[in-house]
């Protein structure tokens, strides 16, 4: 075998092999060492398995701001149709630790994969089902039930999906670059976003008002039957865990791992359900974003179509940040970029909703690029790799799933709770902009007192006590491992 493709990396008396995309670490190694990794297939299929389940939840988000509260939350008051469809974009996380506890559970007892799987399928069937949704005015009261409906069961699966994918690449990732492949999952996360702004672009744009409200909003919705099939097929080809095979064949799977990490875990799940409200930017841009900028009640003059560019050139920019800093991460750690980017965020969100109110459609397509697809980054490209890092494998995707589906939960909210104390005519500028950076600053102070992880080893990861590697030699392994 040439030299060109074998690389022999010693690193605390270890040795580990790397060719190609399979990598075999040796048994002193600190990393699993029983099963070979495969971290580019890994990535690859969270990567793509991301992009569509987040295709079909962030459907609705941008559902929920231009079109629902017009056919399922008729009223002669609008801020009440305007907190009625914010409200239901609410509910889908109220089912998050639900779908955390469950999924979490599964993926640490049977294995990451059959998560996967299972999310994928129910997402995509309950959004192609609120593609045939009825209207209020068709049906009354059971067209805003039925939505709701649908969307818990997306709330339910979603929350296993980003904790499911992270822990699997994580757990695929050589050591050094766990930052690095652990990005393509939120960069997969984003692409998701993306499409489900440009699937309502060419819509909005060539279809009149009255025809997209009608019945233009539904094809978006009815596409994700091939992502259903698509998802499947991507899924069922990627390889278990590592980490997660080596356990099932020595026995020690945890047999309550919901039990084990709220007892042993519990400060670290704290710091990632406060972490977890760095979720509050997508809402503010995306989501509150949106009826502030195009609802005629707040009388900011947006067009849908306009709007829908700025969030779509944000997320394009995030697109080609999101590796770059996953990568910054293993080279200065979680922690610097985590918090630069929260406090970095919050402050630009008063410009932003400034330049809205302003009418600025220039500023507010720099200040979304800037803020949303650039600082923001900083922390959000972390989280695939530092949220994870905080917990051993046995109680990983458990631990991870419930804290951040919590956090999630409550900026989930925040949109009706922004509409509520910040109506048409009020200073929405100062409210919404000074609430989001309190919360982002709360957010990079839990940051500060979390344990920095990207020199501590697979095996140790989430241990009391737990000792990086040298920077040196870290640095050593890392340029190896490339």
């Amino acid at each position: 075998m040439s030299p060109s493709r074998v690389h022999r990396v010693r690193h605390w008396g270890a040795t580990s092999c790397v060719m190609r995309d399979k990598v075999v670490e040796s048994p002193d190694s600190h990393e699993p060492a029983e099963f070979r990794k495969t971290p580019r297939k890994a990535a690859a299929s969270g990567w793509i398995g991301s992009a569509l389940e987040y295709y079909d939840f962030f459907l609705y988000a941008q559902a929920a701001a231009l079109v629902f509260p017009r056919i399922f939350f008729p009223s002669e008051n609008p801020t009440v149709g305007i907190i009625s469809s914010l409200a239901t974009f609410g509910v889908g996380y109220v089912m998050r630790p639900i779908g955390a506890l469950c999924l979490g559970h599964w993926a640490d007892t049977h294995g990451r994969k059959y998560v996967l799987v299972g999310c994928m399928l129910m997402m995509g069937a309950s959004t192609f089902l609120m593609g045939l949704l009825p209207t209020y005015n068709q049906v009354g009261l059971l067209a805003p039930a039925l939505l709701l409906m649908l969307r818990l069961i997306q709330g339910f699966a979603v929350a296993g999906e980003s904790t499911a994918a992270s822990a699997m690449i994580l757990e695929h990732a050589p050591f050094g670059r766990r930052g690095h492949y652990g990005s393509y999952v939120l960069q997969g996360i984003q692409a998701g976003q993306l499409m489900a702004a440009g699937a309502f672009l060419p819509i909005s744009a060539l279809l009149s008002p009255e025809a997209f409200v009608v019945w233009g909003w539904r094809i978006p919705f009815l596409f994700s039957a091939f992502v259903v099939v698509a998802g499947y097929l991507i899924r069922r080809r990627v390889d278990e865990s590592p980490v997660f095979r080596a356990e099932a064949a020595h026995g020690e799977l945890p047999r309550a791992p919901a039990i084990r990490v709220l007892r042993e875990g519990w400060r670290n799940m704290v710091r990632v359900t406060i972490m977890a409200l760095t979720g509050v930017i997508p809402i503010v841009v995306v989501t509150f974003g949106g009826v502030y900028a195009t609802n005629p009640a707040y009388s900011n003059g947006f067009s849908t179509t306009t709007y829908l560019w700025i969030s779509a050139v944000g997320n394009a920019v995030a697109l080609l940040v999101i590796p770059f800093v996953g990568s910054l991460s293993d080279r200065i750690g979680r922690r610097p970029c985590f918090i630069v980017g929260a406090i970095g965020a919050g402050a630009l969100v008063y410009p932003y909703l400034y330049s809205v109110h302003e009418r600025n459609t220039v500023l507010a397509f720099t200040l979304s690029i800037l803020l949303w697809g650039v600082i923001y980054q900083g922390c959000t490209a972390t989280i695939p790799s530092f949220y994870p890092e905080l917990f051993p494998s046995q109680t990983r995707a458990t631990g991870v799933a419930l804290s951040l589906n919590i956090g999630t939960m409550v900026t989930a909210f925040l949109p009706t709770v922004f509409a509520a104390v910040a109506p048409p005519g009020s200073d929405v500028v100062a409210i919404v902009g000074s609430a989001t950076f309190g919360i982002m600053i709360l957010a990079a102070l839990a940051a500060v007192t979390a344990p920095e992880t990207y020199r501590v080893h697979m095996n140790d990861l989430g241990l009391p006590g737990a000792i990086p590697v040298p920077h040196e030699e870290y640095m050593r392994i890392r340029a190896a491992s490339a």
